[in-house]
């Protein structure tokens, strides 16, 4: 009897942000090039916060399903309502998602983003990699959990490669896997003194142009979650 029994999955406000957009595609009531409200009137009709109405659009930006262009708003892709309805059915299918995957798609992104960033980087950027490694350093030294602060930085070398698809990408995969850190107990304490070395010796390696290194040293900071999700390989990330 069992067997004939599905387990209950509880949707994510995102997934079901993403579901009432197909409805309202597969309707007909949204058409290809037709404008979506703003994101806050979205949420205030949801009765959500902005920041899942935020990923919803971001994730379905990431697929080509909407297209958001500058001053002038939000629009559904100008493509036919089946490949658009297929697309957001495999969109929906990604969760959840298991967490070797994701990192090892991680490591391949940011070893990529450091050499890149060792490349093209600027003093801007430089400035601004100083400065995520500071604020991180604070938090720490507060006593304060500092996950954003963490992502954040990695966030700003994505910046620093000047490849937006990149950082696209990165911005879909990491803050799940960085998020899950604390849920997993994969970082303390001397996890965390250890990645502000870690962190500012792929900064010098920036400075110093070598890409080489950069991307050497990328992958040596993230061998311990390489090694965690090695260990707990049929590991889902937690909701």
């Amino acid at each position: 009897m069992l067997d004939n029994l599905q387990k209950i999955v509880i949707e994510k406000p995102v997934d079901q942000i993403i579901n009432q957009i197909r409805f309202l595609i597969t309707s007909g009531e949204l058409k290809p090039g037709d404008k979506l409200p703003p994101e806050r009137k979205l949420a205030d009709h949801l009765g959500v916060k902005r920041s899942p109405v935020r990923d919803a659009i971001r994730k379905l930006e990431f697929y080509g399903i909407l297209k958001t262009i500058p001053q002038s708003g939000t629009f559904v892709a100008g493509i036919g309502l089946t490949a658009l309805e297929g697309l957001i059915t495999d969109v929906l299918r990604l969760e959840p998602s298991d967490f070797t995957s994701l990192v090892e798609t991680r490591v391949i992104l940011e070893v990529n983003a450091a050499e890149l960033a060792a490349k093209r980087r600027t003093t801007d950027d430089i400035a601004a990699l100083e400065n995520a490694l500071k604020d991180y350093e604070t938090r720490i030294k507060g006593g304060h959990s500092a996950v954003e602060e963490d992502l954040l930085f990695h966030l700003k070398i994505a910046e620093a490669s000047k490849n937006k698809a990149l950082k696209s990408l990165m911005l879909i995969i990491t803050p799940d896997i960085v998020k899950s850190y604390n849920d997993l107990k994969i970082c303390n304490d001397d996890t965390f003194l250890k990645t502000v070395e870690e962190h500012q010796n792929i900064i010098n390696y920036i400075i110093d142009q070598d890409a080489k290194g950069a991307g050497t040293a990328m992958r040596l900071h993230l061998n311990d979650v390489v090694d965690f999700s090695q260990n707990h390989e049929n590991l889902v990330l937690p909701n």
